[in-house]
């Protein structure tokens, strides 16, 4: 019997892309055999990450359904402080948690779901509580925690400073690696904590890393 084909993970990307905030996550899902596709506004219209980094997305945002996904990343951006232009995908965002896809937002894509009201139900962290207090319409000011990252359900959420612990979330929400292996992997890049680089050799050799 044939398994089940993976549905692809589908990153955001837009102007002003914050470029090193989604580097392990893709990187890893990658290598572990999951694809993962661009979406933005407008399939045919490059756009230009904070990096100076050009990318011309696979998909139009429009023709995202969350049934066709495993995971929607959205990553910071200027453009999430600057006005509404990406709004649309905080709706998107919406759309995915209702269907019960998974979300993974950082830095100002925080920023995007506290304004449209994702944020007020579920618990979430952010690169400072202040920040979302000051987003219009944000009522989840008591559902926010301190933390490196948050995973509530569905939902993953993370600061601008904590790239490896929103790839950790991702990796564990989505059974990307082993426990163990997540934990190791952590250590190694977070804490550059030697100890952890035999486990990953020995989660490798075994074709689980």
């Amino acid at each position: 019997m044939s398994e089940t084909p993976r549905k692809p993970v589908h990153l955001a990307v837009y102007d002003t892309y914050a470029d090193w905030e989604t580097g392990h996550t893709t990187a890893h899902l990658t290598q572990r055999g999951h694809e993962v596709r661009t979406v933005g506004l407008d399939a045919g219209k490059p756009v230009t990450t904070m990096g100076g980094v050009r990318i011309l997305p696979d998909l139009s945002l429009a023709d995202l359904r969350p049934e066709d996904s495993a995971l929607l990343i959205l990553t910071g951006a200027e453009l999430w402080d600057s006005g509404e232009e990406l709004a649309p995908f905080a709706a998107a965002a919406g759309a995915f948690l209702a269907a019960g896809v998974p979300v993974a937002a950082i830095c100002g894509a925080t920023a995007g779901l506290a304004r449209a009201g994702l944020l007020d139900d579920r618990p979430h962290t952010s690169g400072a509580s202040f920040y979302l207090a000051g987003q219009p319409g944000y009522g989840g000011a008591d559902r926010y925690v301190e933390a490196d990252a948050v995973t509530s359900g569905d939902l993953i959420t993370a600061g601008p400073t904590e790239p490896v612990a929103f790839a950790r979330e991702v990796f564990t929400r989505l059974d990307v690696y082993a426990p163990e292996v997540v934990d190791a992997w952590y250590r190694l890049f977070h804490d550059s904590d030697v100890s952890a680089y035999p486990v990953l050799m020995e989660a490798a050799e075994a074709g689980n890393a």
